[in-house]
């Protein structure tokens, strides 16, 4: 197994438990054997040729090395992976997430741009870096052995695999299967897309969030935008809301909305509508128009810290028109969803836009995504969601 060697002057960053090594942090001059190939497992040293751990390489990559292991008896190979998703299992079934969870989350369980999603016998795979691609056929093994699924499903369009030089792929791992499937969530049903839905299909990360808004939804009128499936709005008619009206621009996304609202006998309460939500709001808030809860799910604003202003810019501006629509005493729901607006920023946002607003703000809820997406603390990128409840005064 080849070896690289970190530079002397860097930070402690990686010796103190970060799975990351930027290409920066190696010391090129004193590589041990000839380069590493992409995809190749190599043995990271201190300068002083201290073991560190052992991870996939990729030089074409920004960050060279993703660890996975940080045990000098540890071999990474088949077996390797069996018992590191095993062991994502346990946790998960511990905390109670069985019928449907993000099974493995990344670094967050030590199985670096490795992602599954559970969806009851259905898994869906990202392997979104060349050195966890390499060890696909491994992963694939190891979930059919320890679980036995009807189908896996891979959803590999994503584009940030074109910076490891991967293209983008999805498809089938396993026999055919009928993609479109029905899962339970909170006691309703949801249709999700394997195939066509966004990122995996569908968002688990923000299923104890769903079930959060059950109290204040009771005998409400519900304005939710954002919708995507309407998981949002299924919830609050589910949860005993008198009216839920969803906003989305997409037309299939509406469609999805409504066969959600018809899986659960939930029509005659839930009105689904393709607009502009941007513009629809700015024009209810200027016709006085208010409900007892509005909702607020909007897409990630950046997805690079130059553009974080202008992120913010839009959160505040869309959480301003929000709390307008709110009656006085009602509440707004909102979320972020992006890591590069740390929960405080986001916070600080919320404020804003509440004096601004000339409204005082009751915070009643404060989450981030359900610990089946673990939060490892010095690792910014597993705390990317932001889910708040305010009772707006």
């Amino acid at each position: 197994m080849k070896s690289i060697i970190l530079n002397k002057n860097i930070s402690r960053r990686v010796e103190l438990g970060h799975p990351w090594i930027f290409g920066n942090e190696v010391n090129r001059g004193k590589l041990l054997d000839a380069s590493p190939q992409p995809g190749e497992i190599v043995t990271v040293l201190t300068h002083d040729k201290n073991f560190i751990g052992r991870g996939y390489t990729n030089p074409q990559s920004q960050i060279m090395v993703r660890l996975l292991t940080r045990d000098k008896d540890e071999t990474i190979d088949e077996t390797f992976f069996l018992h590191r998703i095993r062991k994502a299992w346990d946790y998960r079934k511990q905390i109670g997430y069985t019928e449907n969870c993000r099974l493995v989350f990344g670094e967050a369980d030590d199985l670096p741009q490795l992602i599954i999603d559970k969806f009851n016998d259905y898994f869906v795979i990202q392997t979104l870096a060349l050195g966890i691609d390499v060890w696909k056929p491994a992963i694939v093994k190891a979930i059919e052995q320890i679980f036995s699924p009807k189908g896996i499903y891979e959803r590999n369009d994503v584009p940030v695999r074109e910076l490891e030089g991967m293209q983008q792929q999805k498809g089938f791992l396993s026999a055919e299967f009928d993609t479109n499937i029905i899962i339970n969530e909170n006691g309703f049903k949801l249709h999700v897309d394997i195939a066509n839905g966004q990122k995996t299909g569908f968002f688990l990360d923000q299923q104890d969030n769903r079930k959060a808004i059950q109290h204040i939804v009771k005998g409400a009128d519900v304005l939710g935008a954002f919708s995507y499936t309407g998981s949002f709005e299924i919830a609050a008619a589910f949860f005993g809301a008198r009216k839920v009206t969803g906003l989305d621009i997409s037309q299939s996304a509406i469609d999805m909305c409504n066969k959600n609202a018809a899986l659960n006998g939930l029509e005659e309460k839930c009105e689904f509508i393709c607009v502009n939500a941007f513009d629809v709001l700015k024009n209810w808030t200027k016709e006085g128009r208010q409900w007892d809860v509005v909702m607020l799910d909007p897409p990630s604003f950046t997805k690079s810290r130059s553009s974080i202003d202008k992120a913010i810019t839009g959160y505040k501006e869309i959480n301003l028109r929000g709390m307008k629509l709110v009656k006085p005493g009602g509440f707004l729901v909102t979320s972020s969803c992006t890591n590069l607006v740390q929960p405080e920023l986001f916070l600080d946002t919320i404020y804003a836009a509440a004096k601004d607003a000339k409204r005082k703000l009751r915070q009643v809820v404060f989450n981030a995504q359900s610990p089946d997406h673990p939060i490892i603390r010095g690792q910014e990128y597993t705390h990317y969601l932001k889910f708040l409840i305010v009772q707006v005064l």
